[in-house]
């Protein structure tokens, strides 16, 4: 069951109930209607009847006196019988009612009919006073009603309300639960739909949560190896390539010092020479160890020849790859030193999956420039993408955490008949307005 058929059918309910109090209720008041009505018409016959049996030989003030007596017995409904002697004014103010001025149906000065019944003259006049009286309770009863009705509707409809959204303080808990780091929301069987569907949803978003969590831990773990290996690489080289030059360097510099007194000119020059080629093998060194750390200058220009250089440096120490490089006819645009250094490292990180990973002999890069944003394409004839369920590799973890830092954003698709293509996109419009605001 669902929400609205939950809620129109606690409601139908209630109308069923308050429809048949409503019968009731009219049914009540039918049956004091009729009976008031009976009562009156009797009343009605009791005073003629009385009022015949009058002794005809009785005083006047005796006759009248018996005669108000039968007035008296009992009240009428619509009419209003009184002696003809009385003036028709005094009756008619007696029998008029606060609301028959108001309401404009006020019986006219002099009304009613006098008839004759035995020796007694009696005025029966019409008298509205008794039928205001009769709607002013059916109205008070109908206001009555109304109100039960409006206070039991909004009070069914607070606890169908109630009861049928308790489940989102279930909802909102399991939101704080995923929220607190838990990997489960911990959601209990829900009865309606609506709030299933939603259950199933914060379930499916607790199964991503918890896989990119899983994919954060695995990504700081490779940095924290990626930089772990960086640091001995560097040492290594460092103190096999730059630390022996600077040995050879000191050697040349203590063989100066000890013998400088008995040394010849071509001797000295010949240090020199031996000084001057280890200094810039040292220096070319260095500017290797810079050039893999962070090249420099990746702006549009300086972008384009740091990217020739990395698929010269790959088809060197790959030479079973035919490596290929298409570049726009005007060049980069340019862009910004972050999407500079985020597309050659993409670019970078992504030619070595492929010489590591994919088995091909093609490897095509090529670029793409549009109005507001720049596309790399990363072809291969390797063998594609990993299975469907296996677990993602760190490479491309990383160039996804990296494409967020720019907005960018990253595209797989298989290549026919095998291979892969890795698209990567960045927008223009952002690092563009950078610099023409720059001072």
């Amino acid at each position: 069951m669902d929400l609205r058929r939950r809620l129109v059918g606690y409601l139908g309910l209630l109308l069923l109930g308050l429809m048949g109090m409503a019968v009731l209720v009219s049914l009540r008041s039918l049956r004091s209607d009729v009976s008031a009505e009976v009562i009156a018409s009797e009343q009605l016959v009791r005073v003629l009847l009385d009022t015949g049996r009058i002794a005809p030989g009785l005083p006047p003030a005796q006759a009248a006196a018996r005669l108000q007596a039968i007035l008296d017995s009992g009240p009428l409904r619509h009419l209003s019988v009184s002696s003809g002697a009385v003036p028709a004014a005094e009756t008619s103010a007696s029998q008029t009612h606060w609301l028959a001025a108001l309401l404009g149906v006020e019986p006219a000065s002099g009304a009613g009919q006098l008839i004759r019944v035995g020796d007694q003259t009696l005025r029966i006049a019409p008298n509205p006073a008794s039928e205001i009286e009769e709607r002013m309770g059916d109205t008070v009863r109908l206001c009555i009603t109304l109100l039960l009705f409006s206070g039991a509707t909004l009070l069914i409809a607070w606890w169908s309300a109630d009861r049928a959204l308790r489940p989102v303080r279930e909802l909102q808990a399991g939101l704080q639960r995923l929220a607190h780091g838990e990997s489960d929301a911990g959601l209990p069987p829900f009865a309606l739909r609506e709030f299933r569907q939603v259950a199933g949803a914060i379930d499916a978003l607790a199964a991503a949560l918890s896989d990119a969590r899983a994919a954060q831990r695995q990504l700081a773990h490779q940095l924290i190896q990626v930089q772990e290996d960086e640091r001995r690489a560097l040492a290594r080289e460092l103190h096999d390539e730059t630390g022996q030059t600077l040995t050879a360097i000191g050697v040349t510099a203590a063989y100066l010092e000890r013998h400088a007194a008995a040394l010849v000119p071509r001797q000295i020059a010949e240090c020199a020479q031996d000084l001057r080629r280890d200094v810039r093998t040292s220096r070319e060194q260095l500017r290797g160890m810079l050039k893999r750390l962070r090249p420099h200058g990746l702006d549009g220009p300086g972008l384009t020849s740091a990217l020739r250089e990395l698929l010269a440096g790959w088809q060197q120490r790959a030479g079973a790859i035919h490596f290929r490089l298409d570049m726009p006819a005007g060049g980069l645009p340019p862009l910004g030193e972050d999407a500079g250094l985020v597309l050659y490292r993409v670019a970078q990180e992504a030619l070595t999956n492929v010489v590591r990973h994919s088995g091909a002999t093609q490897c095509r890069v090529r670029i793409e420039t549009h109005a507001q944003s720049l596309t790399l394409h990363i072809e291969d004839d390797g063998c594609g993408l990993a299975p469907e369920g296996q677990t993602q590799g760190s490479g491309l973890l990383g160039i996804a955490e990296r494409l967020d830092m720019v907005g960018g954003r990253l595209t797989l698709a298989p290549v026919l008949p095998t291979g892969l293509r890795l698209q990567i996109t960045l927008p223009l419009t952002d690092f563009t307005h950078a610099q023409d605001n720059a001072p």
